[in-house]
């Protein structure tokens, strides 16, 4: 399709705004799964209830975290950025609304697949992301946009890890192998997008507002980060309790907290914006630093790494995005107001209180990080749910 009927077809669009761009609908399912998934879970984790799912409730806590809200946050990010990549006319109206429903299908197979069954719910819940990754690929390659294939690959391994986690909830009764595939695979896309994202924004932000030492660029550096991010994290699928994945992860904490420092984010205390992105890539080496530790000083436990990367940088990026995108996308300033920062604030003392809970009055911070978490994601649902459910401001 030529750029003027592209053009022409998205100006003539007409439907309900929710879904005139891939990042509205998947945005705002996703925070509100992230909320609701968190207040079922306590409770799950607790004894006091117990849901209809063939899922351990640990695994359905990580499974609804790694491909329900993550997922969607994915979706809305992907289906967002490509058609920036590309030139061509973003997936909306019944497209886009029918990806949408699969997602929730998931959610609802998964929900209820005590009654419906183990593999049917499988089934329903693999092909949202296989069905995103064949959309992704298709634009992609139409667009001759090759560079952004990596992205895919990175997807590949996210959709690797969803068909795995089910056939080892069905053939072991949990998921183990899957889940650090699963986290790998996120923190893969998260060092990759990001690794982007918070050097442009921030040097965007700097040569307008404060001029003087700039993010450095990508080099060989950055490449050779990455590749020690990649085996130390293929190393932990394999083998988490080994001295030399330690090894690995406390050289690839090393490496991308050099890289964080590149990027010139304690020039950007000025904008929220900007300055959460480099909060949230923090986490990245503080999760290599605390993996590497549980090994090498049991005293610290393996979920205080995990929920590094999970609850701190997963949970902080993927806000920082949704509430930038948004604004953006939809002809708002690019600046974060006060319940901007709240979210922020919400997501970052969860994150901490998390980390603490395995040493400091466990049953306390638990609730304290739930708690937190859900005010963060509930807070941006609530707020930008308005933007996000009507049409671009002029």
């Amino acid at each position: 399709m030529s750029m003027p009927a592209a053009l022409a077809r998205r100006r003539d669009y007409t439907g309900p705004a929710l879904f005139s761009y891939g990042f509205r609908p998947f945005f705002l399912g996703g925070a509100l799964w992230a909320a609701l998934a968190v207040l079922l879970w306590l409770p799950q984790y607790f004894g006091e209830i117990s849901l209809p799912s063939h899922f351990a409730p640990l695994d359905w806590h990580v499974h609804e975290m790694m491909f329900g809200y993550i997922a969607a946050v994915v979706a809305g990010f992907l289906l967002t950025a490509i058609p920036n990549w590309t030139g061509r006319l973003p997936v909306n109206g019944a497209p886009l609304a029918a990806l949408a429903l699969l997602w929730l299908a998931g959610r609802i197979a998964i929900l209820g697949s005590a009654k419906i069954g183990a593999l049917a719910a499988a089934v329903i819940d693999v092909s949202f992301l296989a069905t995103l990754a064949a959309v992704a690929l298709r634009e992609i390659v139409a667009g001759r946009n090759w560079r952004n294939l990596r992205v895919l690959i990175v997807l590949g391994l996210l959709i690797a890890a969803n068909v795995a986690f089910h056939i080892e909830v069905m053939t072991a009764g949990t998921a183990t192998y899957a889940v650090r595939l699963a986290i790998g695979a996120v923190l893969g896309l998260i060092m990759l997008i990001g690794g982007r994202i918070v050097p442009s924004f921030t040097n965007n932000w700097l040569a307008r507002n404060n001029p003087g030492r700039m993010p450095q660029p990508f080099s060989h550096f950055d490449a050779v980060a990455l590749a020690l991010a990649a085996l130390a994290l293929a190393a932990w699928v394999a083998a988490p309790d080994h001295v030399a994945t330690a090894t690995l992860m406390l050289l690839a904490a090393v490496a991308h907290a050099v890289r964080l420092a590149r990027w010139a984010g304690d020039r950007t205390l000025a904008d929220r914006l900007v300055l959460v992105l480099h909060v949230a890539y923090a986490f990245v080496p503080v999760g290599f630093v605390l993996n590497a530790l549980s090994v090498l000083w049991p005293a610290i436990p393996a979920s205080a790494g995990i929920h590094a990367w999970t609850a701190g940088a997963v949970g902080l990026m993927t806000l920082a995005v949704m509430t930038r995108a948004t604004l953006g996308h939809t002809g708002r300033r690019l600046e974060a107001g006060t319940v901007t920062q709240a979210i922020y604030a919400f997501a970052l003392v969860g994150a901490l209180a998390r980390l603490a809970a395995p040493f400091v009055a466990p049953v306390l911070m638990l609730h304290a990080a739930a708690l937190f978490w859900v005010l963060a994601f509930g807070t941006f649902a609530v707020a930008y749910g308005r933007f996000l459910l009507r049409p671009r401001v002029a």
